[in-house]
């Protein structure tokens, strides 16, 4: 805020020097123009061609010092205003109160003028007709319009640049709230993750205690693969996307696991195209819709479970698993999907496509850019 303060106070300076070198000689040429169009018919015009080139240059000169005065004054009235009467905060007030300001104030400027013109040049040795009370009366209408045009300039720079200060604070404003949106999603992304760990440890900690009574040697071997499977979680809690070839990886070793856990009747096959194996997926939610399979589902000799994870007609990743529920009255805490649901809403918007029909349960997977 304070760069655009000082870059707003820079603009003003560079405004203010610049707006005196091309306004002053625009308003002279618009004092004959007006002047003209007020009256073409004037004996001004006539006299005109036949008036000699020192007094043409004299006149020029003091329309040119009325023209800076006038300048000066108005730019000096419009600031003024600016502090005490605000144009966002009293826009019909200011504006009449500038209106009768500028008009009293190039009354006074006038005045003033035709004092030191008599100081310097003496008075009028002719007496003043109607015909010439007119032409000072257009004289002192045109010096009020050049000085409401000079003020309109202004004030027409001020709204411009009150304009595009307020469009740089919106875009300050919406790139904070972007950074504010983006710090949120990733602290749920962390707090999403973090829940992965009790999910996933409580079920092999139970078959790890298992073992230790059975088979300590078995026990052992399953330790080592589940300290490789829980060190790729650890190493990857702070990723939010990583590459389908790592989760793969991962799930090869992980179902080194599965078969400790339930033999060949959890039967695990994997069928994806090298193509794709460079595409984007959450961390560990293969992991977790093969978790969710086997604890909803039978697994048995009898009864075999039977989990695929392939790439449908969509190019998307699927894993599909045969339902033949375990029935009990423990409900579902719908902890695994419900992460993948919630990342993927964070991660992308595509939505995940979960079905459950003629006998099989599917969750399909959009696969993200990296």
């Amino acid at each position: 805020m304070r760069e655009m303060m000082k870059s707003k106070t820079s603009q003003e300076r560079l405004f203010n020097r610049y707006y005196r070198i091309f306004i002053i000689p625009v308003i002279f040429l618009l004092y004959y123009l007006l002047s003209y169009l007020v009256n073409p018919f004037s004996k001004y015009w006539g006299e005109l061609p036949t008036r000699e080139w020192s007094d043409l240059l004299l006149e020029g000169v003091l329309v040119m010092i009325g023209c800076w005065w006038i300048t000066e004054l108005s730019l000096i009235t419009s600031k003024w205003l600016d502090k005490i009467v605000p144009w966002d905060q009293w826009p019909i007030k200011r504006f009449i109160i500038q209106l009768c300001c500028q008009v009293i104030s190039v009354f006074i400027l006038l005045n003033l003028m035709y004092i030191i013109l008599t100081l310097i040049f003496g008075p009028e040795e002719k007496p003043s007709t109607p015909s010439d009370r007119a032409e000072e009366w257009r004289f002192v209408f045109v010096c009020v319009i050049l000085s409401i045009l000079i003020s309109a300039v202004h004030t027409g720079n001020f709204f411009l640049q009150r304009w595009k200060t307020s469009m740089l604070e919106a875009a300050e404003l919406k790139l904070k709230a972007a950074e504010l949106k983006q710090i949120a999603m990733q602290a749920q992304l962390q707090s999403l993750k973090l829940q992965l760990d009790p999910h996933f440890m409580f079920n092999n900690f139970s078959t790890l205690s298992a073992l230790i009574a059975e088979d300590p040697k078995v026990a052992m071997l399953f330790l080592e693969n589940l300290s490789r499977v829980y060190r790729y979680m650890i190493i990857n809690l702070n990723n939010d996307i990583i590459t389908l070839k790592e989760e793969l990886r991962f799930i090869r070793a992980y179902i080194y696991l599965i078969s400790i856990r339930h033999g060949e009747n959890a039967d695990i096959n994997i069928d994806i195209p090298e193509s794709v194996i460079t595409k984007g997926i959450p961390p560990i939610t293969l992991q977790l819709l093969i978790e969710n399979a086997i604890k909803h589902n039978v697994a048995s000799s009898a009864q075999p479970l039977h989990i695929r994870i392939y790439l449908d007609a969509e190019e998307k990743l699927t894993v599909s698993n045969n339902i033949q529920r375990i029935l009990n009255n423990i409900p579902s805490t719908k902890l695994g999907l419900e992460n993948i649901k919630n990342r993927y809403r964070i991660l992308s918007d595509q939505p995940l496509d979960i079905r459950e029909e003629n006998g099989e349960f599917s969750v399909t997977l959009p696969l993200l850019d990296i």
